[in-house]
């Protein structure tokens, strides 16, 4: 185990790396000259040539880089353009609202997706596979800005069992924090429960049939013992493969429900520096996104070793 994590920890440093590479050429794909666009088009030669110099435009692109590296190691993101606020300062601000939305549609998708999966493989055709199948379907073909505004008519203005729209952080009190994020991250969650939910049936039809399986029943366990013992575990490596890939597409669509819920997180945040031309906050956006979504999959990595230990190295 311990040469599985040395293993995969080793490759954490050149992505992070490669992301930095990324996260700065998004500055030449931005068409024209980027200091113009940033200061726009009434601005004074004067704001021109002051952004250029602190964006380093005058300079070739691997000392720019270069230059972009050494601060980054040392915790300058640069800063924003017209607010001049740090963009570090803004992501650390931001950033709690989008993991906890993030992270509390991740932990609903596979606490419901997984138990759905299992209990559809288990028994395939049944009334529970069917509705399974059908849910997963109808969460795929609803998107999530249609599925929002219709959830939030329902549950919060209907109902009133939750609230429209706002955000409160854990600090204020859990209660409150998930009063307020529930419906969002059930919103964001419904694509992933889908997803996770096809890939445990199709993982655990597959177990069920094996050899081990069948002589679990001839010896006589009951079934719940064998699901959880015999089959949800032998399963679990493609579950966990696709629960892995859901962070980037929560992190992605929580663009969309930020802007829906009035979440003051990093992707409302993004939407504002797309139309501002802020580069240095969508650089320092990426790189810390990046980042995270690199150590996850290396956890998830480092998790088939728990699972099965075949698969670590010898």
């Amino acid at each position: 185990m311990t040469r599985l994590i040395a293993r995969r920890l080793a490759l954490v440093p050149p992505l992070l790396l490669l992301i930095t590479v990324i996260a700065f050429g998004l500055l030449t794909l931005v068409p024209g000259d980027p200091a113009v666009q940033i200061a726009g088009e009434f601005a004074s030669p004067d704001q021109v040539a002051r952004i250029r110099g602190e964006l380093g435009l005058d300079r070739s692109w691997l000392q720019r880089y270069a230059s972009w590296v050494a601060a980054v190691f040392s915790g300058d993101l640069g800063r924003s353009p017209l607010s001049g606020v740090a963009v570090s300062t803004q992501l650390v601000q931001r950033l709690p609202a989008t993991l906890s939305l993030v992270g509390g549609a991740l932990l609903l998708a596979v606490a419901v997706g997984v138990p759905a999966g299992a209990l559809a493989g288990w028994r395939p055709g049944g009334a529970a596979d069917r509705l399974v199948l059908l849910g997963s379907t109808i969460s795929v073909a609803v998107p999530v800005f249609v599925a929002g505004p219709a959830l939030v008519l329902l549950l919060a203005l209907g109902a009133g069992l939750v609230p429209a729209t706002g955000y409160v952080p854990v600090g204020e009190g859990v209660a409150a924090w998930a009063h307020h994020m529930i419906l969002p991250a059930a919103v964001l969650s419904m694509t992933s429960v889908a997803e996770i939910a096809r890939q445990t049936r199709e993982s655990v039809l597959r177990t069920a049939s094996m050899e081990h399986v069948a002589l679990a029943r001839a010896n006589g366990l009951a079934d719940g013992r064998i699901l959880r013992r015999h089959v949800v575990r032998n399963s679990l490596i493609p579950v966990v493969t696709v629960i892995g890939l859901q962070l980037g597409r929560l992190f992605s669509l929580s663009v969309l429900v930020e802007q829906v819920f009035n979440i003051p997180g990093l992707g409302s945040r993004l939407v504002t520096a797309a139309f501002e031309n802020d580069l240095p906050f969508i650089q320092g956006l990426v790189l810390v996104l990046g980042g995270v979504i690199v150590l996850v999959n290396a956890a998830v990595d480092i998790s088939y070793g728990w699972i099965n230990p075949k698969v670590r190295p010898t």
